[in-house]
């Protein structure tokens, strides 16, 4: 998917903001300070990453990054969100962070940066996904139960600040065409 998708909000609809416009590309180097600063206010300290660890997981092996920017003609590109995910080894694809901003929460920037990025695992053939999420992130988990995840299993102390991680997982291949 790359190059730029835009995607109107629907005047009228509860989950956006009407007349805003988004849209959806590939990570440019030049957007590191901002994702990461993004990743700052969307997450707590032990939960959210520091730069050397973002900046590794952005550039591991088979790892993509897609940002969605706000997209009003009168205003500059600004940032508002980002995924990154990585196509693994036996067709295993990986959410490493899904991260939106609280004023644009809830105008369908995660759902449509959620998919972009299945659709991306997909056609590097993966067949699943799995991701982690805290177990106190009750907003997280309600969305990705709505983008069909489930619960694999609980993995004790996962974050730095000894919180407990849910890892979710999805079939891509039953799920063909959306989430």
């Amino acid at each position: 998917m790359p190059g730029k998708d835009q995607f109107p909000n629907p005047v009228g609809s509860p989950d956006t903001m009407p007349g805003v416009e988004f849209a959806l590309r590939d990570f440019r180097r030049e957007d590191f300070e901002i994702l990461w600063s993004i990743d700052q206010r969307c997450f707590p300290p032990g939960i959210s990453y520091t730069r050397l660890e973002l900046r590794f997981y952005m550039h591991r092996r088979g790892a993509f990054t897609l940002v969605v920017e706000r997209a009003e003609p009168e205003l500059a590109p600004e940032p508002v969100g980002f995924i990154v995910a990585e196509a693994g080894r036996g067709g295993v694809g990986h959410i490493i962070t899904i991260d939106v901003l609280p004023t644009v929460r809830r105008w369908g920037v995660g759902s449509k940066l959620l998919t972009a990025a299945e659709d991306r695992l997909r056609v590097a053939n993966c067949h699943s996904v799995f991701l982690e999420t805290a177990v106190d992130n009750k907003t997280a988990l309600s969305f990705y139960k709505r983008h069909k995840y489930f619960l694999l299993k609980t993995v004790p102390r996962y974050y730095s600040n000894g919180l407990d991680a849910l890892v979710l997982q999805k079939d891509l291949l039953s799920q063909k065409g959306g989430s």
